[in-house]
């Protein structure tokens, strides 16, 4: 297929996903050119009890150890989303020279808040555990997401809550698309995913940044209708109140959902989603991998 109308093509299925709002992204990573240098290494590993607590995990083809280790958290409003969607994330930081986990984690309306940040936590437990297997350092993880998953990327990063002291192995979190602020619950969505918690703010990662988290990078399009950008403006001032590096990127002409594919291939000239986030995953880890 000729790399204009395949382009043409994976829009139409973007703009589908953009009109259903984070639908799992299984029929795009389906029709994606993967990146050759990264692969699939391990696929339904179990991080604890269930099918929704699995995860897979990628590699750049070469071998090396002590490569910083990305967990990245899909989106999907807290009620839908699967890992086997999300490859072409996954080979792409991989083909960056990362290790890179992708949980499932449960969702609505099997649990409700704090289940799957518990999950996330979790998950960021085993990385630590068994990054090295797989030639990650657990003393450089990096957490990232899009939506829903930033969201959860972003309570593990700073809120104490969940990680305690496992919190220290995290040296940054990328946020894409990322609901950080956004009570009272005006979408059904959020109401069934926090509206039973009794204090809104306790949900709400503005509430707990603060001094000693994790740098953040915070990437957004400025055409998003469905997680407006303001909630990355109010974590990003938050930290940087507290002295802690927080930046934002903008793009122009990404919605929602094309904040995360513009990782693909074939879309990578829309925005450079991946190489901001593989240069901040460089600079926050500091190190490069052992051939």
């Amino acid at each position: 297929m000729a790399p204009k109308l395949l382009s043409l093509l994976l829009l139409l299925v973007v703009g589908f996903f953009a009109a259903v709002a984070c639908s799992p992204l299984k029929t795009f990573n389906l029709l994606v050119p993967k990146d050759a240098g990264g692969a699939r290494v391990a696929a339904g590993l179990p991080y604890g009890e269930g099918p929704r607590r699995r995860l897979d995990v990628y590699a750049p083809r070469v071998a090396g150890q002590g490569r910083p280790v990305v967990i990245f958290f899909y989106g999907g409003a807290w009620n839908s989303g699967t890992r086997e969607g999300y490859g072409f994330v996954g080979q792409a930081l991989a083909a960056r020279g990362f290790v890179v986990v992708i949980p499932d984690y449960r969702l609505v309306p099997e649990v409700r808040y704090p289940a799957f940040i518990e999950d996330g936590a979790a998950a960021v437990r085993w990385a630590a555990a068994h990054a090295a297997e797989f030639g990650g350092d657990p003393r450089r993880i990096v957490l990232a997401g899009h939506s829903a998953g930033a969201y959860i990327a972003a309570m593990l990063s700073v809120d104490g809550r969940w990680l305690g002291s496992d919190r220290a192995l995290v040296r940054g979190f990328a946020g894409l698309a990322g609901p950080y602020d956004f009570a009272p619950f005006d979408v059904a969505a959020s109401r069934e995913a926090f509206g039973r918690w009794p204090k809104a703010e306790e949900t709400q990662p503005v509430t707990w940044a603060g001094a000693g988290d994790p740098p953040a990078l915070l990437l957004v399009g400025d055409a998003d209708r469905t997680v407006l950008p303001r909630n990355s403006e109010a974590l990003s001032a938050k930290l940087r109140a507290a002295g802690v590096p927080a930046r934002i990127v903008r793009y122009s002409g990404l919605g929602h959902v094309g904040v995360l594919t513009a990782i693909a291939r074939p879309l990578r000239g829309r925005a450079p989603v991946l190489d901001d986030v593989a240069r901040f995953v460089d600079e926050v880890t500091r190190g490069k991998p052992t051939p």
